[in-house]
C-alpha cells in the first residue's frame, strides 16, 4: 500500500499505519472492518450482504460489471504511458493486454463467451469498451493530469471497526489539495439516486481525512455512458457525521450477526441479484445460517462498481 503522511496536528485523526516498534503504543484493537461496497450492501438490502459476507455464495460475472474492471485496467495503465503517448488510440491498443489481466485475475469471466475471443459477442462488447474510453477522452485531456495515485489501497481503523477501500485515482494539486476521483460505466444518476453515489466518495474522503488530516477538496464522479460528472466538496462535521453513520451500520451489523437475523430489503434491484431465487422475499428459502458465522475480510472482496 502506498505511504501516507503523518495526520496534521489537531485533526484526531486514528491511523493503523506502520508497525509500532518498542517505545510506540500498541496499534489499535480491530473488530470489524467495512468497504464502502459492503457497507451499501447492508444499507441497501441486510440478507445480500449475509449471502456475500457470511455464506460466500458464488456469483456469476455480468457483462456490464466485467466491462466496467476492464475499462478501469486500461484507464490505471494508461498513465504509465509518457504525457504525449495518452492518446484515444493508444487507450484501445491497451485493451487486449487489459483483458488477458481480466482473464488471469478472474478466469471465470472467459464463461461470458462461450465463443471466445473470436466471437462476435465479445467483439461488440469489446467495441462498447472502446466507446467508453472515448467517451473518457470527452471528460478529460489524460495527457494534462500526472495523479499522485491509482488503485491506491487506503485503510484507517476508527475506534475498533476498519475502513478500508480501492481508490482509482488521486489528484493532488501543488497546494496539497486533493480530488479523489471515481469512474463508473454507467449512467449518471438520476438526482433522487445521487446520495447513494456519493456515499463511495464520502466513505474515501473519511478514510483520507483519518490518515492524512487533510479533508479532499473535491470528490468527483465520472460517468462514461453519458460523458458526465458529479462533483462534491465534504467538510469535516459532514465526515463525522458519516463516520458516525459507518459506526451505526456496524453495530447492525454485529447485532445481526448474533441473532443470524439478515432481513431481505426488496427493490427493483431484486431483479438483477444472482440470490434472487433463494431469497424468502421471492419464496426463496436461503441456507441455514452457519452455527460459527465468520465474515470475508472486506480485503478479500472490493469489486469495482459499473
Amino acid at each position: 500500500m502506498t505511504q501516507v503522511s503523518e495526520p496534521a496536528a489537531g485533526s484526531d485523526p486514528a491511523t493503523s499505519q506502520g508497525v509500532p516498534g518498542p517505545d510506540d503504543p500498541l496499534p489499535p484493537v480491530v473488530l470489524g472492518s467495512l468497504s464502502p461496497s459492503r457497507a451499501a450492501d447492508f444499507k441497501s438490502c441486510p440478507l445480500l450482504y449475509r449471502f456475500r459476507c457470511v455464506d460466500r455464495l458464488p456469483e456469476a460475472p455480468s457483462p456490464a460489471a466485467t466491462r466496467g474492471t476492464l475499462v478501469h485496467a486500461v484507464l490505471e495503465s494508461l498513465f504509465d504511458l509518457p504525457a504525449a503517448e495518452r492518446t484515444l488510440e493508444r487507450a484501445r491498443d491497451l485493451l487486449p493486454a487489459a483483458w488477458e489481466r481480466v482473464r488471469a485475475e478472474t478466469p471465470d469471466v472467459e464463461s461470458l463467451f462461450p465463443e471466445g475471443a473470436s466471437g462476435t459477442e465479445f467483439a461488440e462488447w469489446l467495441a462498447s469498451a472502446a466507446d467508453l474510453l472515448g467517451n473518457y477522452f470527452r471528460l478529460e485531456d489524460p495527457s494534462r493530469l500526472e495523479p499522485a495515485s491509482r488503485e491506491e489501497r487506503v485503510e484507517v481503523v476508527v475506534d475498533g471497526l476498519r475502513l478500508r477501500g480501492i481508490i482509482d485515482r488521486l489528484d493532488v494539486s501543488p497546494a496539497g489539495d486533493i480530488r479523489v476521483v471515481d469512474y463508473k460505466t454507467g449512467a449518471t444518476p438520476r438526482e433522487a439516486f445521487e446520495a447513494k453515489a456519493l456515499f463511495q466518495m464520502k466513505f474515501y474522503a473519511l478514510v483520507l481525512w483519518r490518515t492524512r488530516g487533510v479533508v479532499p477538496r473535491q470528490l468527483r464522479l465520472m460517468y462514461l455512458a453519458d460523458t458526465d460528472t458529479l462533483s462534491y466538496a465534504a467538510d469535516e462535521d459532514e465526515l463525522r457525521r458519516f463516520e458516525r453513520t459507518l459506526k451505526a451500520i456496524w453495530a447492525a451489523i454485529s447485532r445481526a450477526m448474533q441473532t443470524g437475523d439478515f432481513r431481505p430489503s426488496p427493490s427493483r434491484l431484486c431483479d438483477w441479484c444472482d440470490h434472487k431465487p433463494i431469497c424468502p422475499a421471492h419464496g426463496g428459502t436461503p441456507p441455514p445460517f452457519p452455527q460459527s458465522p465468520v465474515l470475508t475480510d472486506p480485503r478479500d472482496a472490493l469489486p469495482v462498481t459499473p
